[in-house]
Protein backbone atom coordinates (compact mmCIF):
# COMPACT_ATOMS: atom_id res chain seq x y z
CA UNK A 1 0.00 0.00 0.00
CA UNK A 2 2.97 2.24 1.03
CA UNK A 3 4.82 1.37 -2.16
CA UNK A 4 1.51 2.23 -4.31
CA UNK A 5 1.09 5.64 -2.76
CA UNK A 6 4.52 6.56 -3.14
CA UNK A 7 4.50 5.73 -7.20
CA UNK A 8 1.21 7.80 -7.35
CA UNK A 9 3.13 10.45 -5.37
CA UNK A 10 6.16 9.99 -7.69
CA UNK A 11 3.92 10.02 -10.66
CA UNK A 12 2.03 13.40 -9.58
CA UNK A 13 5.51 15.22 -9.49
CA UNK A 14 6.96 13.92 -12.59
CA UNK A 15 3.71 15.47 -14.07
CA UNK A 16 3.70 18.23 -12.84
CA UNK A 17 7.31 19.27 -13.58
CA UNK A 18 6.98 17.81 -17.17
CA UNK A 19 4.54 20.91 -17.69
CA UNK A 20 7.14 23.17 -16.01
CA UNK A 21 8.82 24.71 -19.01
CA UNK A 22 12.48 26.99 -18.87
CA UNK A 23 11.84 30.61 -18.52
CA UNK A 24 14.27 32.70 -20.88
CA UNK A 25 13.64 36.53 -20.09
CA UNK A 26 13.85 38.86 -23.04
CA UNK A 27 17.35 40.00 -24.27
CA UNK A 28 18.21 43.66 -23.01
CA UNK A 29 20.19 46.06 -20.81
CA UNK A 30 19.50 45.14 -17.42
CA UNK A 31 18.38 41.62 -18.41
CA UNK A 32 21.95 40.52 -15.88
CA UNK A 33 20.40 42.38 -12.72
CA UNK A 34 17.04 40.89 -13.44
CA UNK A 35 18.37 37.44 -13.16
CA UNK A 36 18.67 38.49 -9.48
CA UNK A 37 14.87 37.61 -9.47
CA UNK A 38 15.44 33.98 -9.95
CA UNK A 39 17.55 34.18 -6.66
CA UNK A 40 13.93 34.03 -4.85
CA UNK A 41 11.11 32.94 -6.87
CA UNK A 42 11.20 31.44 -10.52
CA UNK A 43 11.17 33.84 -13.25
CA UNK A 44 7.69 32.73 -14.60
CA UNK A 45 6.31 35.65 -12.56
CA UNK A 46 8.08 38.02 -14.69
CA UNK A 47 5.84 37.23 -18.12
CA UNK A 48 2.77 36.14 -16.09
CA UNK A 49 2.48 39.49 -14.42
CA UNK A 50 3.54 41.53 -17.81
CA UNK A 51 0.29 42.33 -18.82
CA UNK A 52 -0.90 44.39 -15.38
CA UNK A 53 2.44 46.28 -14.42
CA UNK A 54 3.56 49.15 -15.93
CA UNK A 55 6.83 50.81 -14.06
CA UNK A 56 5.16 52.25 -11.66
CA UNK A 57 3.50 48.75 -11.03
CA UNK A 58 7.14 47.41 -11.47
CA UNK A 59 8.69 49.52 -9.15
CA UNK A 60 6.32 48.91 -6.37
CA UNK A 61 6.58 44.90 -7.24
CA UNK A 62 10.20 45.07 -6.91
CA UNK A 63 10.34 47.31 -3.97
CA UNK A 64 7.96 44.96 -2.29
CA UNK A 65 10.08 42.33 -3.02
CA UNK A 66 13.45 43.85 -1.40
CA UNK A 67 11.54 45.68 1.86
CA UNK A 68 8.53 43.06 2.26
CA UNK A 69 10.39 39.59 1.73
CA UNK A 70 14.10 40.59 1.98
CA UNK A 71 15.22 40.47 -1.86
CA UNK A 72 18.94 40.52 -1.49
CA UNK A 73 19.08 43.06 -4.61
CA UNK A 74 21.31 45.63 -4.20
CA UNK A 75 19.84 49.59 -4.01
CA UNK A 76 22.32 50.25 -7.23
CA UNK A 77 20.70 47.37 -9.29
CA UNK A 78 16.81 48.76 -8.65
CA UNK A 79 16.32 51.54 -11.18
CA UNK A 80 17.63 49.07 -13.28
CA UNK A 81 15.73 46.14 -12.87
CA UNK A 82 12.56 48.27 -13.06
CA UNK A 83 13.69 49.67 -16.44
CA UNK A 84 14.23 46.21 -18.17
CA UNK A 85 11.16 44.65 -16.77
CA UNK A 86 9.14 47.94 -18.06
CA UNK A 87 10.78 47.98 -21.67
CA UNK A 88 10.44 44.08 -22.11
CA UNK A 89 7.18 43.23 -19.76
CA UNK A 90 5.39 46.39 -18.82
CA UNK A 91 1.98 46.36 -19.76
CA UNK A 92 1.66 47.56 -24.10
CA UNK A 93 0.46 51.11 -23.61
CA UNK A 94 3.94 51.89 -21.51
CA UNK A 95 5.50 50.93 -24.89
Amino acid sequence: MVATALSLVLVLVDAATAQESEVVLKEGPGKDKAMQCATCHSLDYIPMNSPFLNKAGWGTSVAKMINVFGAPIPQEDVEIIVNYLAQNYGKSTDK
